[in-house]
């Protein structure tokens, strides 16, 4: 099994601070089609197909994995991923929270296999280190904190 965890603070020094209603308006935005949200060139496809109040179907291509996700929300805490389709199975969160001092966090933590390949095995090792690096999640919660300052600097937030 894979297990990843990622946490950034959603306002650093220096860059325009969002409120948690902001953060969270970016993570529902970005559940609705991550082409906008992700790393240039990693979301290629992003359809919902199916929605309610408490959560939305979609369907995309991510890093050229096509994959159908149900996303469930908790309005302004979590948005939950689980991975109905595509070479994954398992969940992937995004969590905004405050820290022991109140600063807003944003948090990302998955448990995940790889359909049809060893628990432990050389796959799930290369998934697991690659999600654990710098161009990981990480960098994909970074760049969702980025386009949505953008959309609030354009008035589109």
């Amino acid at each position: 099994m894979i297990y990843s965890t990622a946490t950034v603070p959603v306002n650093p020094d220096g860059d325009t601070v969002l409120t948690r209603e902001q953060a969270w308006a970016g993570l529902v935005l970005k559940a609705r089609d991550a082409r906008q949200f992700l790393p240039p060139g990693l979301c290629t496809r992003c359809d919902v197909v199916e929605e309610s109040a408490t959560h939305l179907v979609r369907e995309a291509t991510i890093a050229g994995d096509d994959l159908r996700e149900i996303i469930s929300f908790e309005p302004g805490h979590k948005l939950s991923f689980f991975q109905a389709s595509g070479p994954r199975e398992g969940a992937i969160i995004n969590e905004l929270f405050e820290d022991a001092e109140g600063r807003l966090q944003l948090r990302f933590y998955c448990y995940l296999g790889l359909r049809g390949k060893a628990p432990g095995g050389p796959e799930e090792q290369l998934e697991q280190a690659t999600m654990d690096s710098e161009k990981g999640y990480r960098a994909a919660l970074l760049s969702t904190l980025k386009r949505t300052r953008e959309l609030l600097a354009a008035g589109r937030l």
